[in-house]
């Protein structure tokens, strides 16, 4: 449920819809090589829009030589923000940022290779990427884009590719991390003069920490988010995203009871976020502040979400809808099989 319909119509909605319908197949070739494909149908009757076309979301190859040296090759998360590469089925809040934890170009996914692996039991883990990043006509010219991430685990070690927003109380964890992310020549400072070409450059830094006490598990992370090109276009192509120029961050926290109430155990989060465009008009800039609550009857394979959002702008906008101050109200249910 949500105060707005479309930028066009300001209207309340009430929308019923299937947030990731996915089907995942997985395996191992041999001891070294292995496979994932996942298709999905995302957002299936979202504002009424039925029967989306199912498309690979992630398609690779991982080449495990030893702990320390492992491939993906593929298309495949890309390694720049903790939130993104979060489980996306295993969040403590629930959903990501609308944005924040999305890079300008290629979103949450990326075609390429990247190298990775943990050093000294797991303490330390690195990432390095090469992938396509943005591509097409608007560039000035094709490029790689290079991301890279390092993070050190102070407790127990996170050794995966992939993070979890809550490990549910059975990890001690603290884990701080950094990213960068860049590439050049993606866009033009002038786009109908072809003049004073623009690189990107992002960068990040995030700690998450979750802790199980006699009292109940506590849980809290934090992020923060620089995205340049040095400047957001005076003559911006047709296809540059306003992201491009964005700083923010998050914080989010969560306590989970110790014992089960009724079926299943209840744990409760609270998020607050900012962002900030660099656009002339600065009707996107925007706070979000959010609380809720998970209730996991089988763990992450079969629960339940509640959360309530207030999301306001710092100027809002006289005529789009969607850039104007709102509540959001939604339940979902989760279901792994």
């Amino acid at each position: 449920s949500r105060e707005y319909t479309s930028a066009t119509h300001d209207g309340d909605v009430n929308d019923t819809f299937l947030r990731r319908n996915r089907v995942t197949f997985l395996g191992q070739y041999n001891d070294y090589v292995g496979f994932y494909a996942q298709l999905e149908a995302g957002n299936d009757s979202k504002g009424g829009v039925d029967n989306r076309p199912v498309y690979y979301r992630d398609a690779y190859l991982t080449i495990d030589t030893s702990d320390a040296v492992r491939f993906i090759v593929g298309r495949y998360k890309n390694t720049f923000s903790r939130e993104n590469l979060e489980a996306c089925l295993e969040p403590l809040t629930l959903d990501r940022s609308e944005s924040l934890a999305y890079t300008p170009y290629a979103g949450s996914r990326d075609t390429g290779a990247t190298i990775w692996g943990n050093l000294a039991d797991a303490m330390i883990q690195y990432r390095l990427s090469i992938s396509d990043g943005r591509e097409g006509e608007y560039v000035v010219k094709s490029s790689p884009r290079i991301t890279g991430r390092v993070h050190v685990s102070l407790l127990d070690p996170e050794y995966s590719y992939g993070y979890r927003g809550t490990y549910l109380g059975t990890q001690k964890v603290l884990t701080i991390g950094a990213s960068f992310d860049s590439q050049a020549d993606i866009a033009y400072g002038d786009y109908t003069a072809r003049t004073d070409p623009k690189d990107y450059q992002a960068y990040t830094y995030d700690i998450f920490a979750e802790y199980p006490f006699s009292f109940g598990t506590v849980t809290a992370s934090a992020a923060y988010f620089d995205y340049s090109i040095d400047g957001y276009p005076v003559d911006p192509d047709p296809g540059m995203s306003p992201w491009t120029e964005r700083t923010g961050g998050y914080i989010k926290a969560g306590y989970m009871f110790p014992e089960p109430l009724g079926i299943g155990r209840l744990q409760f989060f609270v998020r607050g976020e900012e962002v900030d465009y660099e656009e002339d008009t600065g009707f996107s800039d925007q706070t979000w502040n959010s609380a809720g609550a998970n209730y996991y009857i089988n763990g992450q394979k079969l629960k339940l979400t509640f959360e309530y959002a207030q999301i306001e702008f710092d100027q809002q906008s006289p005529t789009n809808a969607a850039l104007q101050d709102y509540d959001q109200a939604t339940l979902a249910l989760q279901m792994i099989f």
